[in-house]
């Protein structure tokens, strides 16, 4: 359904060790830059991080979750705590189990440092 996500950043260095070790925890290898923008391609997409083209200051989606897709808890929780490693923060509720309409998942939430809010996903059988 996707080809990618572009979130935009104020720091694209701060962004870029960010994520680089945040998705390396997923087995992502590190971004590409290009100009003012870095990218991580995978076999199932490509999630970009971008200096606001207009000049505006970057902001984050309220309401707005980025959702990536990890193989177990471990590796979620291993995407977790290399993201708070790397200057993100912890949100809502800590690292584990929810079960909902859609069935058990083990989710795990960070915000980066631009204040965008990302989610560590495993689901469950």
């Amino acid at each position: 359904m996707f080809s990618h996500i572009m979130i935009g950043t104020s720091d694209l260095e701060r962004a870029k060790a960010f994520y680089d070790k945040v998705l390396g925890a997923l087995d992502v290898p590190p971004g590409f830059v290009d100009r003012h923008r870095i990218f991580y391609r995978t076999p199932t997409g490509v999630f970009g991080v971008s200096l606001p083209i207009n000049g505006e200051p970057a902001t984050f989606a309220n309401g707005g979750t980025i959702g990536f897709a990890c193989n177990s808890p471990e590796q979620a929780d291993a995407w977790h705590a290399a993201g708070v490693a790397a200057g993100g923060t912890t949100c809502e509720d800590p690292p584990g189990v929810r079960e909902g309409a859609t069935g058990k998942m083990y989710l795990a939430y960070l915000r980066d440092p631009d204040g965008n809010k990302l989610c560590g996903l495993h689901r469950m059988n």
